[in-house]
């Protein structure tokens, strides 16, 4: 079997991608900041190291030859950061993933894969004209993704300097939004936390109240499924594909009022339906397509969770709850809110 390290394997994807990369037969190893995993990763037959990705000496406790592929998902994303603090992106980004390269290089790897922002083409959404995956990037400037993305570019062509150093293949994947279940329904903009979209929009409808729809009703993106992208992580691994950026997504769209009205045919109320409130003053939704073109030819992705079974996926996901010995429960991100 071959030997994946996993960093960043306590966090949404990094978890959903040990699991899945465990199922489908190779030798996973997840690694994580949290002092203890409770246990979870071992009822699935995956070991768990935790370490600081910044402590040079930590390395020592991961294997140090003989490792096929390093998953390196471990970041500080704005999304999870209170307040603000551009140093912390500098430390995460660039120093620890430096550390990461060093150790794979050590360790042997043949394949790096490595996540980074869509922030730095969102100068070309607001359309439905599919973004390719080598666009040119430009970071924002006035937001709280500026940092992030420019420290997210920069690792990048640290990497890319590494793989062609040192001989291996690497695997760029731009993350939109990826949608999966995490019972926690929080999230932060400009260091502030608030309620997720989603999971507001589905606690409306469980309790059959009006859902506001802000905009436009036919403004439409991509609605991208964490099963989908650790699909493509493993083609990443696997495939014979091309070393560079890849994009990822479905390749359709979903607009506004059919993401709204999927949420509550799903999760709703049946006896008492919430209705959709189209409120036209309200900003608008962003409109965005990735060109996945790329990473199907490349990398042989197929997609394969429409709109109506991700959700579908979803909520068996929230009912069940196997993530909770690691996670905790959604009450205990919730109190005070």
């Amino acid at each position: 079997m071959k030997t994946i390290v996993v960093f960043g394997a306590t966090g949404k994807v990094g978890c959903y991608t040990a699991l899945y990369l465990k199922e489908k037969g190779y030798d996973v190893l997840a690694v994580g900041r949290r002092a203890s995993d409770h246990g979870f990763f071992a009822d699935y037959g995956i070991p768990y190291v935790s370490m600081d990705m910044l402590d040079a000496s930590a390395y020592g406790k991961l294997p140090q030859s003989g490792v096929y592929g390093v998953v390196h998902m471990a970041a500080v994303l704005p999304a999870t950061m209170q307040g603000y603090d551009p140093y912390a992106y500098v430390r995460s980004n660039l120093d620890g993933t430096l550390r990461v390269l060093d150790y794979a290089v050590k360790a042997g790897v043949q394949r790096f894969v490595f996540p980074k922002s869509w922030s730095d083409i969102t100068y070309l959404t607001g359309t439905l004209t599919p973004i390719p995956a080598d666009a040119p990037v430009r970071f924002p400037l006035d937001n709280d993704h500026t940092v992030y993305a420019i420290t997210k570019n920069a690792a990048c062509d640290i990497l890319q300097h590494y793989a062609v150093k040192y001989g291996f293949k690497y695997y760029v994947l731009r993350f939109p939004n990826i949608f999966c279940y995490h019972p926690n329904p929080t999230y932060f903009v400009d260091g502030v936390k608030r309620w997720t979209g989603q999971r507001a929009i589905i606690e409306q409808a469980r309790k059959g109240e009006d859902i506001e729809l802000w905009g436009n009703p036919e403004a439409a993106r991509d609605v991208f499924y964490v099963k989908d992208c650790t699909q493509i992580i493993e083609k990443c691994l696997s495939a014979n594909g091309e070393s560079g950026i890849y994009n990822v997504g479905t390749g359709w769209v979903v607009n506004r009022r059919d993401q709204i009205q999927g949420l509550i045919d799903v999760f709703g109320d049946r006896r008492h339906p919430s209705k959709i409130v189209v409120r036209p003053d309200k900003p608008d939704s962003p409109v965005y397509l990735l060109d996945i073109s790329k990473t199907i030819a490349q990398l042989g992705y197929r997609p394969a969770y429409d709109y109506m079974t991700y959700l579908k996926d979803l909520k068996k996901e929230m009912e069940q709850n196997r993530f909770e010995k690691l996670w905790g429960k959604e009450s205990d991100y919730t109190q005070g809110l």
